[in-house]
């Protein structure tokens, strides 16, 4: 039997799932009169997030259904349909979800993926076709030239050995696969002693001298037997940018800016940056909750890192700011509140200065979905 209280529903998500879901708990309690049930699902029994889920639900990898394997976006959508679900934001795996998103439509859900077509989610995961789709938009983006090969790495950095660099793979998260190169000069071209044993002990400099990179990479069975495509980039010097970004079909409703220093994050509304943000989420026709990456290069001009079609593990830190980007958003898309108007967000954002902290959660297995 459907149900017939409203429901919302937060899919697997990367790291901000349980943060996001304590928002939407909260935002229950400010709309007294809206009922509303909050949905959560992950592919592994996270207690941690489900304890802020009215239901829980686990994904499957491949479930058996008449006999046949049910796609994870089919789960979701017949479990959807039960339990009323209006808006479903769906994390990662969001190229299978936007791949039938008639489907959800025809079923009254709101879906969030990020964007609103596959080929602009693909363009978003492939950091050298992301780059290219910002120069032909014209937005400041950090250059980046793919290698697949040895022969390939070495005329490149060959082309621009004048420049400071790094290598990063055209897909991946956390900085996996990052490295800035060490060429043995200085930023003015004056040679500098270095010492290779001071990378491998600071490895959170993600430092490598560039022979070593070279030897690696050559001698790699990973490289070998699954060919990885990466980028070398100019390493930019700059303040690294995150934003926080609610959006709708490439327009932007509610942003919250931040940067680091040190272990402390520095929230706020940095107009310089929110002036390349805005023009980058119309070209990829962002949709959803997104966060962008942007870092600042030797003349201080923002220049974009990448989108990632899913909110940031640091989106919780928005509530700080009087803005909780969750609720705006959700509040938004279930009809409770009118439209988000940009400026109008900007105003009521209080810049603060939040630091995250460790903590712990027992793991109960009373716990029931």
């Amino acid at each position: 039997m459907k149900s017939s209280v409203p429901s919302v529903w937060l899919a697997e998500a990367q790291s901000s799932q349980r943060d996001m879901l304590e928002s939407l708990q909260s935002l229950k309690q400010q709309y007294t009169n809206n009922d509303l049930n909050v949905l959560a699902s992950h592919r592994s029994r996270r207690l941690e997030i489900f304890e802020f889920a009215d239901q829980y639900f686990l994904e499957p990898s491949t479930a058996d259904h008449d006999g046949a394997a049910l796609p994870r976006w089919q789960f979701v959508l017949e479990q959807a349909k039960q339990h009323n679900v209006k808006v479903l934001l769906t994390g990662r795996n969001s190229i299978d979800y936007e791949a039938e998103r008639e489907q959800f439509d025809q079923a009254g859900i709101r879906l969030l993926t990020g964007a609103t077509s596959v080929e602009m989610l693909n363009k978003i995961d492939d950091k050298f076709q992301f780059i290219q789709h910002c120069n032909a938009h014209h937005i400041p983006v950090a250059e980046g030239w793919r290698f697949d090969n040895l022969n390939e790495l070495t005329r490149l950095l060959a082309k621009h050995s004048d420049k400071r660099l790094c290598v990063k793979p055209v897909t991946g998260i956390f900085a996996q696969g990052f490295w800035r190169l060490d060429t043995g000069t200085t930023a003015d071209g004056n040679d500098k002693h270095y010492d290779s044993f001071e990378h491998l002990y600071f490895t959170d400099n993600k430092k490598i001298t560039t022979e070593q990179y070279i030897a690696a990479y050559s001698q790699s069975v990973l490289v070998h037997q699954r060919p990885i495509p990466m980028l070398l980039m100019p390493y930019l010097p700059g303040q690294e940018y995150s934003i926080d970004v609610v959006c709708e079909r490439g327009e932007v409703l509610a942003a919250v800016t931040r940067h680091k220093v040190g272990k402390v994050q520095h929230i706020g509304y940095d107009t310089s940056v929110m002036d390349v943000v805005t023009p980058l989420i119309k070209a990829f026709d962002c949709d959803g909750i997104v966060s962008v990456q942007t870092k600042q290069d030797a003349d201080g001009i923002h220049r974009v890192l990448e989108i990632n079609s899913r909110p940031s593990g640091g989106i919780g830190y928005t509530k700080h700011s009087g803005v909780d980007l969750t609720q705006v958003g959700f509040a938004y898309w279930l009809g409770w509140s009118d439209k988000p108007k940009l400026e109008a967000i900007a105003k009521q954002i209080t810049p603060c200065q939040v630091r995250s902290i460790m903590t712990s959660v027992k793991l109960n297995d009373d716990i029931v979905g």
